[in-house]
């Protein structure tokens, strides 16, 4: 089972750019920070003397890709596309467990809760400049949380509390009893809304 997923026209946008580079010249996916809030996913061209044998292959019709040891395991489940539409061309590399490994289904609860605050939560408050951090999960379910960057004295903060991260830990982890926000707000010129 590939670690990533290559859609068929980034496939082929792969190929037109290798046939320009040198004999031997593959693909190399890679994050940057991995497992942390700052992770940053990257492609480059992997040149034949820079593949290391402790890089991992996943081999596509007409090239190679390599990915380093570190980097597979943030790397799993990322699909990299080739997406044209009325403003042009893009490639795009989504990777939801670059910023922390994925978790095992039967991981405590607080493990998989955490996961799915940094893997599904954060990337949408970070629109915002927002984000949340787990600081506990208590004896009867209640996941205890702290806001931060530009969600510290939004006035929306309630509504994206109850509404967006409850209903959207609730429906996925049903043993949950609640979430609560420890965050003494601050509005000030760092506030979203």
């Amino acid at each position: 089972m590939s670690i990533i997923t290559i859609s068929e026209s980034a496939q082929q946008h792969f190929k037109k750019l290798l046939a320009n580079q040198a004999d031997g010249t593959q693909i190399r996916v890679f994050v940057i920070n991995p497992g942390t809030p700052s992770a940053e996913c990257g492609v480059s061209y992997c040149p034949a003397d820079t593949i290391e044998d402790s890089d991992i292959e996943e081999r596509y019709a007409d090239f190679s890709v390599y990915i380093d040891e570190i980097s597979a395991p943030f790397l799993e489940e990322a699909v990299i596309d080739y997406v044209t539409d009325e403003l042009g061309s893009q490639l795009t590399l989504k990777a939801p467990n670059s910023k922390m490994k994925k978790v095992a289904d039967d991981a405590p609860l607080i493990e998989r809760v955490n996961y799915a605050i940094q893997a599904q939560v954060n990337p949408q408050l970070a629109s915002h400049g927002g984000h949340v951090s787990l600081v506990e999960l208590t004896e009867d379910n209640y996941v205890v949380l702290q806001f931060g960057g530009g969600c510290n004295g939004c006035s929306m903060v309630d509504y994206t509390l109850k509404e967006g991260i409850e209903k959207q830990l609730m429906a996925e982890f049903p043993e949950l009893a609640g979430v609560k926000d420890i965050t003494e707000h601050q509005a000030g010129a760092h506030s979203f809304c």
